[in-house]
């Protein structure tokens, strides 16, 4: 099969879909791989380590779309890149579709086949594409929120974790997923006074042993989501509802009881986002205020980072990249976990809670890929 590997136009981003190390595995199992010139300049891996390891450099993204049977992506197709696509063509990529009915009418126009990693399942019933990129937000969020403390940002001017005789600041995180665990272990790591809001007694559960009481959990209700975001000095939203529109657990009304200057940080973001005033922002105006509370809505908070994220990416996608490139649609029709990052096929919507969100007709994988 043919791969293709454009550059990644969304606004600050620097990731790339393949690395030179997985173009090495695509060309040893058989594979052609076209990368777009300098698609890989934000890892640090120019064309000529492209070209060593076996691919074919193209001047543009409208020649590797071209060319390319597969495209393999990081972040969803931009209106262009959309315009690009055709019947037939597998786009693996992030797509975060249930937000996003622009995107959505863009690839059921093109006939495209597209899988999203953020939805693939494994054996265990996670979503294996997503938590390599969860875990890196997760731990970002830390970051971000710390900076976004400083009175300079805007911030109430607080540090995480305090100092002798001085408070540290208090940290709610809504979600004990991947996000909200790795968010929770720098808050601690940093000093922070943590609380975990979670639906889940299980899970709350688990997260109370696994930080052996560092940090306290909450069961999720409107009272405990009031009580402890009035008090927040950072809020990070960390929900996940696979694949569908994040629930807006913080209203605007809440806003105005918080703290002045207090920072929320919305991880769910690419999903709609868990904060009624949540609206996506960019690595260049990361931040805005709404009642005096400051909004962090970075949507691709991982490409900051674009050299870890780009590997750990990939180290989650190859199996399944491959498996789609070995066996083309078979590989979808074969698996149970490539059927579940089934988004779109051929005009058609085929993530349930996608179609709910976007309030299309649902087919399911096995309709879609039969007719």
């Amino acid at each position: 099969m043919r791969i293709g590997v454009p550059k990644e136009v969304k606004v600050a981003e620097k990731r790339v879909g393949l690395t030179p190390g997985a173009v090495r595995e695509y060309i040893v199992a058989g594979h052609a791989v076209y990368v777009e010139t300098d698609a890989g300049n934000g890892i640090g891996a120019d064309d000529e380590i492209y070209r060593a390891a076996g691919a074919t450099i193209l001047g543009t993204a409208a020649e590797v779309f071209a060319k390319a049977d597969m495209i393999v992506k990081v972040k969803e197709p931009q209106s262009a890149e959309i315009n690009m696509l055709r019947k037939g063509q597998i786009l693996f990529t992030y797509l975060h579709l249930a937000p996003d009915p622009e995107q959505a009418k863009g690839l059921l126009g093109s006939g495209c086949t597209a899988v999203a990693y953020e939805t693939v399942t494994d054996d265990r019933g996670g979503l294996p594409l997503l938590a390599p990129m969860s875990e890196v937000a997760g731990r970002l969020s830390i970051e971000a929120a710390g900076a976004s403390l400083k009175s300079g940002a805007g911030g109430r001017g607080v540090l995480l974790g305090g100092v002798p005789g001085v408070p540290a600041a208090r940290v709610i995180i809504l979600g004990g997923g991947v996000v909200g665990t790795q968010a929770a272990r720098m808050a601690v790591g940093a000093g922070a006074e943590v609380t975990i809001i979670d639906a889940s007694i299980p899970r709350l559960r688990f997260l109370d042993d696994l930080f052996g009481g560092r940090v306290r959990t909450r069961f999720s209700t409107l009272d405990s989501i009031e009580s402890e975001v009035r008090d927040a000095d950072v809020v990070i939203g960390a929900v996940l509802v696979p694949g569908a529109s994040a629930p807006k657990l913080v209203t605007r009304e809440m806003l105005k009881v918080m703290k002045p200057r207090a920072v929320i940080v919305d991880v769910a973001i690419d999903q709609g986002g868990c904060f009624e005033t949540s609206r996506a922002t960019t690595h260049t105006e990361p931040t805005y205020e709404i009642e005096k509370i400051v909004h962090y809505c970075v949507a691709n908070m991982p490409g900051s980072v674009p050299l870890t994220s780009s590997i750990a990416l990939n180290n989650a996608t190859l199996p399944f990249g491959l498996a789609l490139a070995n066996k083309g649609i078979r590989a979808i029709e074969d698996s149970p976990h490539l059927r579940a990052g089934l988004n779109v096929h051929n005009g058609q919507i085929t993530y349930k809670a996608v179609a709910e969100s976007l309030g299309l007709r649902f087919y399911t994988p096995t309709e879609a890929l039969v007719a």
